[in-house]
């Protein structure tokens, strides 16, 4: 009897198909209470696998940021959490205030991400995104708050934090593994003769490194926005009560109102005027000399006569 060997091909769809669901057994890693992933074995008990460290009896999950202990034995937090923020600040100088909050962020290890500037009604508007490492999070805002006694009111702040641990842990879990897939299928690669089976691994390790790159990216920005908080900050110079009031008279708008007024007069006054001699005078004319040519002929047949004083009767 023969015995029937399967083709490297079919080798390769196995390995891939076998490495696919340890990806997504991987993918579902528990943390600890300090936000550290556990390892599958260590959460029920089991042995502590090579190369993980230990807290409290149970091992880290491999490739996890490691749990560190601080001088009285304690865990200390490694959580990953991504913090955004929003402020609005009243300054009593725009561009000084920008100097100096730009000299502080770098003095921190942060830099300006994005800038914007403009004038409104001739008063400085600016708004600046600000990137800052995650520890020195209290302390940027702190500046702001205060940019050396620059900062008259903090008209208002609003922060974020976002944990994203979970995230980070899942998407090394499935690259390490994604590596694996990759490492066995260029051994397969290596042995394989027949074109069919070179080309069918191949096309299975392009979509491996395809995925291997994209996770890697998506890895990549979530570490970014961990590291560095965002802070968006918008200055402005307080609106003073003369300011306001001044605003709301100004002299050549009077004016024009005022000449808009009068334009209406004339021109209702001329309107009617137009009327009366186009309209209104002809038709009176008309009707005096209609009322004269009346009088005169009910005078001359008798039906209209003169009164005279001598026709006048004396009393009785």
């Amino acid at each position: 009897m023969r015995t029937i060997r399967p083709s490297i091909a079919r080798i390769a769809l196995i390995a891939s198909v076998l490495v696919a669901a340890a990806a997504c057994g991987g993918a579902s890693a528990s943390l600890s209470p300090v936000g550290n992933p556990v390892a599958p074995d260590a959460a029920t008990g089991g042995g502590q696998g090579e190369g993980q460290g230990v807290v409290d009896g149970q091992p880290a999950a491999s490739g996890a940021p490691p749990i560190t202990e601080d001088g009285f034995g304690a865990a200390v937090d490694d959580a990953r959490i991504i913090r955004t923020g929003t402020i609005q600040l009243e300054v009593t100088d725009v561009p000084t205030a920008l100097v100096t909050a730009r000299n502080g962020i770098r003095a921190m290890g942060g830099y300006v991400g994005a800038s914007q500037t403009e004038n409104i009604d001739d008063r400085p508007y600016a708004t600046i995104t600000y990137r800052i490492p995650a520890d020195r999070w209290e302390d940027a805002l702190d500046l702001l708050r205060g940019l050396n006694g620059l900062t008259s009111k903090v008209v208002s702040e609003q922060t974020a934090a976002v944990e994203v641990t979970g995230q980070v842990i899942d998407l090394e879990a499935r690259i390490r593994n994604l590596r694996s897939s990759e490492t066995a299928l260029q051994k397969i690669a290596g042995g394989a003769t027949r074109i069919s089976d070179v080309l069918e691994v191949e096309q299975q390790l392009t979509n491996v490194r395809g995925q291997i790159e994209q996770l890697s990216a998506a890895l990549a920005d979530l570490q970014d926005r961990a590291g560095f908080a965002t802070v968006t900050a918008t200055y402005s110079v307080p609106l003073v009560a003369v300011d306001v009031a001044a605003r709301g008279w100004e002299p050549g708008v009077v004016v024009d109102e005022a000449t808009a007024s009068l334009v209406n007069v004339l021109q209702a006054l001329t309107t009617a005027g137009i009327w009366f001699a186009i309209v209104w005078l002809p038709l009176l004319l008309v009707m005096g000399v209609l009322v004269a040519i009346g009088v005169f002929v009910g005078r001359r047949l008798g039906l209209i006569g003169r009164r005279r004083s001598g026709d006048l009767p004396l009393p009785g």
